[in-house]
């Protein structure tokens, strides 16, 4: 690619963990030979995407994620962006930047932002009241900023991992759970507080976002795995919900992102985009994120779509430990450096 090009992934490393460490309750994690088989996948997966930002979520050890870019020949050419003095007992977001676009130091961010107040009487007079008192992120969010040249803006680059769609145990709430009443329950009880969190979770990063964008020409990219469909609520909760324009409009959001999914089906004849499989039905959990910077149709568009890659054949095997593979499928999205011309507008 050119050197004002830039490319964005994203990763799901199912547990990245070093042999024999733990992994959530699992004491004695994974066994050498499966360690060895994951670095392998994980290896050949990196050299395959080939991409300028990678973002990564489950990674609990990172001396592992180094050792796989060093097999995928990336040790000298990508720099890893982990928490330092991480201890590998939890599991983390991070990064991997080609090592002469990082800018600055990265963050974590764990607190949910103070603007964020999820607390309403209602707008409706039957309405009850509602107060959500959730306050941080369940798993920090890596911000970190990243520039392809010094011709270019720096980008404003978040990775995030929000709460599974799996119901929450409630079965562990020992201050009001009781197995006759709450049982036949639990599933209802789980998914709602779930969702209420993962909720909560895409809109406090949408206030981080505003921050940046509302008013501003600054880029922004959201990699992450979201758990959720791209015509969810948490993704409309990300994108704001932009009006894709047709081929002759020309516009874009100071505010909005766009989904690369959505800009590669402008693009396909037919949507073949999934990246999760449970129990046979087919889903798109995880997703790239772009401000109106990278949007073909924006006033604003400083980069085009050229594509985006979906890698995901080894869904369709539930052998991870056997072929050391991750349960989310990879995807890599790719923008040309095109700014609109007097010659060359919209091309």
């Amino acid at each position: 690619m050119a050197r004002r090009d830039i490319s964005f992934a994203s990763f799901n490393l199912l547990n990245l963990q070093l042999p024999g460490r733990p992994v959530y309750t699992d004491r004695d994690g994974w066994p050498e030979d499966v360690y060895l088989r994951k670095i392998d996948y994980t290896a050949r997966m990196l050299a395959r995407l080939d991409a300028d930002v990678l973002g990564f979520q489950e990674l609990w050890a990172p001396e592992a994620l180094q050792q796989a870019l060093d097999q995928a020949g990336m040790g000298e050419s990508h720099v890893l962006v982990a928490p330092p003095g991480h201890a590998g007992d939890k599991i983390v977001c991070a990064g991997a930047v080609r090592g002469e676009m990082l800018v600055g130091l990265p963050e974590w961010i764990t607190d949910f932002p103070p603007e964020l107040v999820l607390r309403s009487t209602g707008d409706d007079p039957q309405q009850p009241t509602i107060a959500v008192g959730l306050r941080g992120f369940s798993r920090p969010v890596l911000h970190m900023r990243v520039q392809p040249d010094p011709s270019t803006p720096v980008i404003e680059v978040f990775v995030c991992h929000f709460k599974s769609r799996r119901p929450t145990e409630v079965w562990r709430e020992r201050d009001w759970y009781d197995r006759d009443t709450h049982s036949p329950h639990a599933n209802a009880i789980g998914y709602a507080l779930s969702t209420i969190r993962r909720t909560a979770e895409a809109a406090a990063l949408r206030v981080l976002i505003t921050r940046i964008t509302k008013g501003s020409h600054v880029p922004v990219v959201v990699i992450g795995d979201m758990n959720d469909g791209k015509d969810s609520n948490t993704l409309n909760l990300l994108t704001e919900q932009p009006r894709y324009l047709t081929t002759l409009s020309r516009g874009g959001g100071d505010n909005a992102l766009y989904t690369a999914q959505v800009l590669q089906e402008y693009r396909s004849v037919r949507d073949v985009y999934y990246t999760h499989i449970y129990q046979d039905m087919h889903d798109s959990l995880d997703h790239i994120l772009v401000s109106e910077q990278f949007y073909d149709n924006s006033r604003d568009r400083l980069w085009r779509f050229d594509d985006m890659l979906v890698l995901n054949d080894h869904l369709n095997w539930d052998d991870h430990k056997i072929s050391g593979s991750n349960d989310h499928g990879l995807i890599v999205a790719r923008f040309r450096w095109q700014p609109p011309s007097p010659s060359m507008p919209f091309a």
